[in-house]
This record gives C-alpha cells, structure tokens and sequence, in this order.
C-alpha cells in the first residue's frame, strides 16, 4: 500500500497540542507521537536492573553433628555412669569418678 511523504503535512503533537511538521515528529517509548524538541527518553528507574539474590547457602557444607549422650546409671550406694554418644560404634566406657546426687526436684552432677 503506497503511503503519502508527508512533505508540507502538519501534525499535532501529542503532548503539547501545537502542530509541527510531520517528517519533525517522532514517536515516544509510550506510543506518544511528539516534535523531536519534546522527546523526552525512557527513565531508567522505569525498567530497573535484575538483582540477583543474596546467597544463603554454602556449597559443599559440613554442619556440625549432633550428639545424643546416653547415660547408663549402675546400681549401689554410689552410681556408676557409662557415657556413650548417638552414632559411635564403640562400647560405652564407665566412668569413675562422676557422682550424682539426687534431691527432690534437682539433679545434681560433680566429678570427684
């Protein structure tokens, strides 16, 4: 479809209503059809860059392993404890000289 040059036209800018010659006016980053002296660009805060997010994660981390004790209390006047961690293989060893004296409502433990 053939189109006129638009060699002695007028337009009417769109932003201030004053007719300028069309092959002077330009067209908006928001579909505003203006005289190239009312071009106004795209404010860059319009289309802000992509921030990344913060990491949060470690590659290849290691935490800390938590260990249950358990705690074997023998018979007698004084007990005797044999103390193992959660997850270890080898046998609970006793321990001597750890006494726990028992009160109503507290425990107490001390080594001797």
């Amino acid at each position: 479809m053939a189109r006129a040059r638009g060699k002695y036209s007028k337009a009417i800018s769109d932003r201030s209503g004053v007719a300028f010659p069309y092959k002077e006016m330009v067209k908006e980053w928001n579909g505003s059809f203006v005289h190239k002296s009312e071009y106004e660009n795209k404010h860059p805060q319009l289309e802000p860059r992509p921030v990344a997010a913060d990491a949060q994660a470690l590659e290849n981390a290691r935490p800390k392993e938590a260990h249950t004790v358990y705690v074997k209390i023998g018979g007698g006047a004084e007990a005797r404890f044999s103390v193992a961690a959660s997850g270890s293989t080898k046998p609970a060893d006793p321990i001597k000289d750890l006494i726990m004296k028992f009160e109503m409502g507290t425990v107490t433990v001390s080594t001797s």
